[in-house]
C-alpha cells in the first residue's frame, strides 16, 4: 500500500453527563469536517454516556476535527481525548472466537478471564459485560460477551477443553466457540 492510499483515522474517546443528541452533535460535526466514522461503541454507564469512535479522513480533515474538539468538550460538558492511529495491522494469522460467561455476580470474574487468555498470548479484541438479576429469583448475574484471536498454531480442541476446565473450577457457565460471518 502506498502512502497516497493509507487511511489515516483518529480515535476519539467521549465521557460525560448522559442527555438526548449528543451522537447528532459528535456525528454532524465529523461529517461537516468531511470525516467518516468507521466504527464505534457507544454505551451508558451508570448516569454517563460513554463513546469511542474510530474516525477516517484525510490528515488535514483530521487536524480540522481536532481543533474544534476543546470547543466541541466545552460545548457539550464533556471529557474528550482524540489520537491518531494508523490502519490496523493484519497478517497475523488468528481465527475469531466469541466467548460468553454467565455466572452469578462476584469480583475477579473479568480478571480470570483475562488472565486465562493473557497467559496463552490471545488478544481480546472486543468485551461488553453487563450485570442483571436472574428471573424468578433475583440473583446478582453477570455477564461476559468477548471475541478473541487465538493464534492459528493453537489447537484448538485442547484449549477449548482448558478453557472449560478453567469455567468449571470458578463456577463459570462458558461457551468458546468460532465467529460465523
Amino acid at each position: 500500500m502506498t502512502a497516497q492510499t493509507k487511511k489515516t483515522y483518529l480515535v476519539i474517546s467521549a465521557l460525560g453527563e448522559d442527555r438526548p443528541g449528543i451522537v447528532n452533535r459528535l456525528s454532524k460535526v465529523l461529517l461537516d469536517q468531511g470525516c467518516n466514522i468507521e466504527d464505534s461503541r457507544m454505551t451508558v454507564l451508570g448516569g454517563e454516556f460513554a463513546i469511542m469512535l474510530l474516525v477516517e479522513g484525510k490528515w488535514n480533515t483530521l487536524a480540522k476535527v481536532e481543533n474544534i474538539l476543546p470547543e466541541l468538550e466545552r460545548q457539550l460538558g464533556m471529557t474528550i481525548i482524540a489520537k491518531r492511529t494508523g490502519e490496523r495491522a493484519t497478517g497475523k494469522n488468528l481465527l475469531p472466537y466469541g466467548v460468553d460467561v454467565v455466572a452469578m455476580d462476584h469480583p475477579g470474574i473479568v480478571n480470570n478471564l483475562a488472565e486465562f487468555f493473557a497467559e496463552r498470548n490471545i488478544n481480546i479484541e472486543d468485551m461488553s459485560t453487563s450485570s442483571y438479576a436472574a428471573a424468578h429469583t433475583g440473583t446478582p448475574m453477570f455477564a461476559v460477551r468477548m471475541t478473541v484471536g487465538i493464534p492459528a498454531d493453537i489447537h484448538i480442541a485442547g484449549l477449548r477443553e482448558e478453557f472449560m476446565d478453567y469455567c468449571d473450577d470458578l463456577n463459570l457457565d462458558a461457551v468458546l466457540e468460532p465467529l460465523k460471518g
